[in-house]
């Protein structure tokens, strides 16, 4: 069984139909490509996955448990977890801190041992911790951990945006544009950090990207959009050659 599966989802905001009949199946540990246009609905498609939009038609099933139309806290417990276009860290939180947060669906005490500080809190919070010091070592950012979120340069903070995510143990993570306004040296560097998340973690990835060296470097399968509709699928090298999917980017003759 497909660990996501999405059947005929669509959404409209007024008279706009900004995503219609997507189906989408993703495997487990599979790294997924789902790109096209700007303005052809891959974000869209992102925040009614994450609960953030509820789709006006179609469903939508995690692991076999329908999530369509469910709060973002109810479907990152679930198991998906997401970056952002525009970076979205606490920026006056430390490094460390940034990263505990994301354990917020795997906290195992309640307020009153917060008020307390007693030691069901204290040996929570060094477990939280130390998991959380575990994912910035793999990103290569633990001796940052102090730090402001602010102080780290750009790369680095997109890197502790996918740090944050993955503290929800999350089983499907969903990044958006992860190398917007990485230079090269970046984007190979991450490429590589996604690929040993992929490895190391057992998740899926489902990512959103218009460098197309990127993509074609390191996803499995492709879902081309435009206008909010899939016009192909496949393997990078099946998708980019499809004359449907160079006219969505290139324009056809008339254009």
């Amino acid at each position: 069984m497909a660990l996501l599966e999405v059947t005929n989802l669509g959404i409209s905001f007024g008279g706009l139909q900004a995503v219609s009949g997507l189906d989408l199946s993703i495997e487990p540990r599979r790294l997924y490509g789902l790109i096209g246009p700007n303005g052809a609905g891959k974000t869209t498609v992102f925040n009614m996955l994450t609960g953030m939009y509820a789709p006006g038609e179609g469903t939508i099933r995690l692991d076999g448990v329908d999530i369509t139309g469910k709060n973002p806290a109810f479907i990152c417990k679930e198991g998906i977890a997401r970056t952002f276009q525009n970076i979205r860290l606490f920026q006056d939180m430390s490094v460390l801190d940034n990263v505990k947060v994301g354990m917020h669906n795997r906290v195992e005490y309640n307020m009153w041992h917060g008020i307390f500080r007693d030691r069901t809190y204290r040996e929570k919070e060094a477990q939280m911790e130390e998991r959380s010091m575990e994912l910035l070592r793999v990103f290569g950012i633990d001796q940052r951990a102090q730090l402001k979120a602010s102080q780290l340069p750009y790369g680095e903070q997109r890197k502790l945006e996918i740090c944050r995510a993955l503290a929800s143990e999350p089983k499907l993570l969903l990044l958006d544009e992860p190398a917007a306004g990485m230079n090269p040296n970046e984007t190979m560097e991450l490429r590589e950090t996604v690929r040993k998340v992929r490895d190391d973690f057992g998740i899926a990835i489902l990512l959103i990207e218009h460098d197309m060296k990127f993509v074609m470097g390191i996803c499995e399968e492709l879902t081309v959009l435009e206008y909010g509709r899939a016009i192909a699928h496949g393997d990078p090298e099946t998708v980019c050659n499809d004359p449907r999917v160079i006219t969505a980017y290139l324009g056809g003759d008339d254009d």
